[in-house]
């Protein structure tokens, strides 16, 4: 992450960090797999399932972010306004956190990876089925919002369709409930329990710090009362019907 803040300062683009933060989690997998010592056919079914799943958000994000390095997202650009003369160092404190964080949330495969036992638990079963309809849930939701943004006839406007008219952030959900089924998972192994950091830690940052407020902030900026009317209409991260 040092070298990705080495790139992101020489282009004026700090956006890099959300590809690299989800790509990192890759490599986490593959040195995780290779060096536990943990049930086999345990360690490919939780290392494909993460591994499917980050490399699928890294793509999506590679596209959105790689294909437009000359123009930094909003969010960012708001933020080294606010950081001024000092939004080099901030944005390296920034990186180096994200690293931080990539480690913390990965204690759920430490866990399960380690687990020498050979019988595969109904936590495992109902981990794997939650994960089936977080990944395609998010999936669908950023592909539902990709679309939109493509017609130039809704240029301005709020995506309020599809699995946006129930949550104003569904791909954030299902990024988090991709979380809950690791740690659903991980219920089945020795010290599981403690694997429920990372769900915690990702609706911690999604909805208090880098997700839902900063996407939020940079909405309201961008078509202020169309999002506004959106904001009193939709629920904020969990889906749920209209309100009022």
């Amino acid at each position: 992450m040092f070298m990705v803040w080495l790139w992101a300062k020489k282009i004026k683009n700090a956006g890099v960090v959300d590809v690299f933060w989800a790509l990192n989690f890759p490599v986490i997998t593959l040195i995780t797999f290779f060096l536990s010592e943990g049930f086999e056919t345990r360690k490919l079914i939780i290392c494909g399932m993460f591994l499917l799943a980050e490399l699928r958000l890294g793509l999506h994000l590679w596209q959105r972010v790689i294909g437009h390095l000359s123009e930094e997202e909003g969010r960012y650009q708001q933020l080294r306004k606010e950081w001024g003369e000092k939004a080099d160092r901030n944005f390296f404190f920034f990186f180096q956190f994200q690293a931080i964080s990539n480690v913390l949330l990965a204690i759920p495969f430490f866990i399960i990876t380690a687990n020498l036992s050979k019988q595969i638990s109904i936590w495992e079963f109902v981990g794997i089925g939650i994960w089936i309809i977080a990944f395609f849930g998010e999936m669908i939701a950023d592909k539902q919002l990709a679309d939109f943004k493509k017609d130039p006839k809704n240029k301005g406007k709020v995506c309020d369709t599809g699995l946006w008219h129930y949550s104003r952030h569904p791909n954030y959900f299902f990024e988090w409930l991709t979380w809950m089924a690791y740690f659903v998972f991980a219920l089945a192994s020795p010290w599981g329990i403690l694997a429920i950091i990372s769900p915690a830690i990702i609706l911690y940052l999604l909805t208090k710090v880098t997700g839902v407020p900063n996407n939020e902030e940079q909405n309201l900026r961008s078509k202020p009362v169309a999002y506004k009317k959106y904001q009193e209409t939709t629920s904020a991260f969990f889906p749920w019907k209209k309100l009022g």
